[in-house]
């Protein structure tokens, strides 16, 4: 889709990082909203949920982390964590004259959401957390880590939407061949002619190497806390997830019982928010937040 402009902006640290603005449509001027990709993702996941909610009266912030689709690589790798990657969603906004937004995150980009609560609350208005929280399923976590950063390079587009379809297919069992041909054009890009890799710096996956993967933390649970007993938060939980499970779920109701709830079926981990009972939710929930 192309009714957004590409704007790119300076890190702290001096990597060129790249974002996808969504102008409003029409109406009174309000809160805008940045959305933030899972780990192996990029901004190309909010491909639709953008435009629909900018159709709301919402500008759309869809930022490409650090390492991922048109953002530079780090030559650091140690920089691929939560801390880095929410100082550059700062630095995008204050670049951008923002100073208050609401948050969609997706997985990473919920953890994201909840560090930038802990750190730089006053930018953070409401905030949706799609299939994350602050404890993680250990067999979700395993499940990510046996994939992320293969560095897989594929020979056709067809070969693309297998793979993506072999990872994802029991998350997504509704898929569709024109689902997933769409999902792998999101997610690979032609480096040469017959060569098609993924759009992410494999090294991202460093930080969830079997040897680091942590399923929550003190640390962790104080964001949630902070986040979601301080703004609007909405959980958006695919059914089927394996990474909030329901010991997970019950955790984070019981530490937020103001928190909104929505479950999208058939889906799991992570739903792409363009569903028929997220949609409702995300409505609902944007509808509240001026």
């Amino acid at each position: 889709m192309s009714n957004y402009t590409e704007t790119s902006f300076t890190s702290t640290d001096g990597l060129r990082l790249y974002a996808r603005d969504y102008a409003p449509c029409g109406g009174p001027a309000r809160l805008p909203v940045i959305c933030i990709h899972g780990l192996t993702r990029n901004s190309a996941d909010f491909d639709e949920l953008a435009p629909w909610i900018a159709d709301q009266g919402r500008r759309v912030l869809a930022i490409d982390v650090r390492g991922r689709g048109h953002s530079a690589y780090d030559p650091d790798p140690s920089h691929y964590n939560l801390m880095v990657y929410a100082d550059d969603v700062v630095k995008l906004a204050h670049d951008l004259g923002i100073g208050r937004a609401v948050f969609i995150g997706t997985s990473m980009g919920g953890l994201i959401t909840m560090t930038l609560a802990m750190r730089h609350l006053n930018l953070v208005a409401a905030a949706v957390l799609n299939d994350v929280g602050p404890a993680l399923s250990p067999r979700g976590l395993q499940r990510i880590a046996s994939y992320a950063g293969k560095g897989e390079v594929l020979a056709s587009w067809g070969d693309a939407a297998d793979y993506v379809r072999e990872i994802n297919q029991s998350a997504f069992p509704d898929n569709t061949a024109e689902d997933w041909a769409r999902w792998a054009r999101r997610a690979f890009s032609e480096t040469a002619p017959g060569q098609f890799g993924m759009r992410y710096d494999p090294r991202i996956a460093d930080s969830i190497r079997p040897d680091k993967l942590k399923p929550s933390s003190v640390l962790a649970r104080f964001a949630f806390r902070r986040l979601a007993r301080n703004r609007p938060t909405l959980l958006v939980r695919g059914a089927l997830s394996d990474l909030i499970e329901n010991e997970q779920l019950a955790l984070m109701r019981a530490a937020a019982p103001k928190m909104a709830y929505a479950e999208v079926p058939n889906v799991g981990h992570a739903p792409m928010l363009t569903e028929t009972a997220a949609q409702a939710a995300l409505r609902g929930f944007l509808g509240q937040v001026d």
